[in-house]
């Protein structure tokens, strides 16, 4: 076996973009590297996907059979030994899913994040008494301190948009997202006042399609679209649903989801209208909370 087995970072992915970039200068194929080297081509197909690390002797014998430069080679050796690095993880992750921790580390590398969603808050704008609220709702016979595993991973990411380089985030949501009073209409009230005061940060943008749109691209469910510094890093696509979490990294895929974004930024309000959107409808909450 000469590739280990990991979940994907962002270094892996540089890594098997380097290796790949460097065979095609080197003008060989696949089938060229097999029929040169011991490498399976489902070696070189997990390595270049990526799927997984290349043992040091794998990538020894790339490097040499793509004649890469000093610098190349440095490059390239110093991503290989920090491929594995999953930096974000802590003990307690054992409650997540494997492709939700990968997310995770890829949002923690991030540059920008692209986040529609049709029936939530988007997930690094939510308050801990609403993440509470929807991760119970969506797992109700999860144990209890799964159940606050769960949340406290959920805060934790939120710490991407206040490091000294904070995420730059363009969250889209319906207003169905607003109108839906998860966790009662106190904690609806508190997560309404919240997302006001974090629209007001210069890197995150709020925006509102409200009902009176009508349909569009964004009904069938949410997503996010990530792009990194690196323009090699190239951007991924993360899709959460009940079926099965998944990333898309096709070129179709990215323009695609991109378009769909750019649509419903359109169909949206301004940022200036969206907020008095939200305003409204915590206004509302607040007067049934006063009456109630």
């Amino acid at each position: 076996m000469s590739v280990t087995a990991r979940p994907p970072t962002v270094r892996l992915r540089r890594l098997a973009s380097e290796l790949k970039r460097a065979r095609k200068a080197a003008g060989l194929s696949q089938d060229d590297v097999t029929a040169q080297t011991r490498i399976s081509p489902a070696t070189l197909y997990r390595i270049e996907k990526p799927e997984g690390r290349p043992q040091m002797r794998t990538l020894m014998t790339l490097l040499d059979l793509y004649e890469v430069n000093d610098g190349q080679r440095t490059r390239i050796l110093a991503l290989h030994e920090g491929a594995d690095t999953q930096g974000w993880l802590r003990p307690y992750h054992d409650a997540l899913r494997d492709e939700y921790n990968t997310y995770i580390q890829f949002e923690a590398e991030a540059k920008t994040v692209r986040n529609w969603e049709a029936l939530y808050i988007p997930g690094l704008l939510q308050t801990e008494s609403y993440a509470h609220a929807v991760i119970k709702g969506h797992l109700p016979d999860a144990p209890p301190d799964d159940l606050e595993k769960r949340v406290r991973a959920r805060m934790e990411r939120q710490a991407v948009l206040t490091k000294e380089h904070p995420l730059e985030l363009a969250a889209i949501m319906d207003e169905a997202a607003l109108r839906r009073q998860v966790g009662g209409p106190a904690v609806m009230a508190d997560q309404l006042r919240q997302l006001q005061e974090l629209a007001d940060r210069p890197h995150i943008s709020v925006r509102v399609i409200p009902y009176a749109s009508g349909a569009h691209q964004g009904m069938p469910g949410g997503f996010a679209l990530l792009s990194f510094a690196d323009p090699e890093d190239g951007e991924i696509v993360y899709i959460d649903s009940m079926a099965n979490d998944s990333f898309l990294e096709s070129d179709s895929d990215i323009v695609r989801y991109a378009t769909t974004f750019n649509k419903l930024r359109a169909q949206a309000l301004s940022p200036d209208d969206s907020l008095a959107l939200i305003s409204t409808a915590t206004a509302e909450l607040t007067q049934e909370l006063e009456t109630a």
